[in-house]
């Protein structure tokens, strides 16, 4: 009799079990068919642009065919007629997979809040001061948010487990030298956070600023929730941590503004007459687009023996346009000089004295000014 009810025991909690894993398969099923149907539509509507949902199926799409299928489970858990011992596995795995989907609608959320910030301003202008500000701001911000949703919903999905909570309790038992190593260990983490959001706040760099770091002219090109990644002028990357731009100087281009002012240095002999030079550069500068017709200086700035030192100033809109500028007037100049004033080239000077023979015979004079090897 009792190897009977036993039996009849066994057999009733394999059907339930059964059932159980039938329902939660239809259930999931259902919920991937709903989470396809709405993307879909949503899909379509962002490419016929009637409504902007683009940023929605690009952040929302990946975890909600996560989500869905998992609340679809959730709404017909209790219902379920499930063995004695599957209770505890099945409880401890749901809620596991609600905190990780919880982490994940909630990293969801603030990746479209950053989009959504980003999309209300204007980035096609040439200065794009605020758009560069809002975009670094929110950027930063989003990626430390995200990164400890990350930390919190890991810490949680591990105390659930009872070894890891005993540890946990061993450590703060005795928490002299443990926290002491933990402390050491996770400090260039926090110190990269913490420097983060002060980037964020304060923001002494932003995306697409010009920046000479450790002697080198680059571009920032991203900003991490621990490292600044810096594009160099020929193509190399360079990587930073987030305390370099806190704890050492460096040279930011476009804090304020991306327009510049650039120097162009010409050397040449004192015949050469500078009101010629103002000239010409008043002709050359308004045939080329790259001078922003703010700022234009010709000076003598200094002399020496083998002739004098003539500084020009070009203002352009910005870092590239500025480099390609002054490349531009360089050129103008030296050729103007070369064909109008070729006598003022740099050049030395020689002086002979006339040197007579014993039989009264002279030497050849020699010239008095003879231009020597161009510098």
């Amino acid at each position: 009799m009792v190897e009977k009810w036993l039996s009849s025991d066994v057999t009733q909690a394999r059907h339930d079990g059964l059932l159980a894993v039938i329902a939660v398969a239809l259930a999931v099923a259902a919920g991937i068919a709903v989470h396809r149907i709405v993307f879909a539509l949503l899909a379509r509507l962002a490419k016929r642009r009637q409504l902007e949902f683009g940023a929605v199926v690009r952040r929302a799409g990946r975890p909600a065919a996560y989500i869905i299928p998992l609340l679809f489970v959730l709404a017909i858990f209790p219902n379920l007629q499930l063995p004695h011992d599957w209770v505890a596995r099945v409880e401890h795995g749901t809620g596991i997979a609600t905190v990780a989907a919880t982490a994940w609608a909630i990293v969801a959320l603030i990746l479209l809040a950053a989009d959504y910030a980003k999309s209300r301003e204007n980035q096609s202008d040439d200065d794009n001061l605020r758009f560069r500000q809002v975009e670094t701001r929110v950027d930063i911000l989003s990626r430390v948010a995200v990164t400890l949703v990350a930390i919190i919903a890991t810490a949680t999905c591990l105390m659930t487990f009872p070894e890891v909570r005993a540890i946990g309790a061993t450590l703060l038992a005795s928490a002299g030298l443990a926290g002491l190593a933990v402390g050491l260990a996770t400090r260039p983490l926090l110190e990269n956070l913490v420097a983060g959001v002060q980037i964020a706040l304060t923001q002494p760099i932003r995306i697409d600023d010009v920046v000479i770091v450790e002697t080198e002219f680059g571009r920032i090109e991203e900003i991490t929730a621990t490292y600044v990644v810096v594009a160099l002028w020929d193509r190399r990357r360079m990587i930073l941590p987030l305390t370099y731009f806190i704890d050492k100087p460096f040279e930011n281009w476009t804090r304020r503004s991306s327009d510049l002012i650039g120097v162009v240095m010409l050397f040449t002999d004192y015949t050469m007459p500078v009101e010629a030079v103002r000239t010409e550069l008043d002709r050359i500068l308004p045939e080329t687009p790259l001078w922003d017709g703010s700022v234009k200086a010709v000076q003598v700035t200094d002399t020496n023996a083998e002739g004098m030192q003539i500084r020009i100033l070009v203002s352009a809109r910005n870092a590239a346009s500025l480099f390609d500028l002054r490349c531009y007037v360089r050129e103008g100049l030296i050729g103007f000089v070369q064909q109008h004033y070729p006598t003022a080239l740099p050049s030395t000077r020689v002086e002979a004295a006339v040197v007579t023979r014993e039989n009264g015979a002279t030497l050849p004079e020699l010239p008095t000014h003879e231009p020597m090897v161009q510098q």
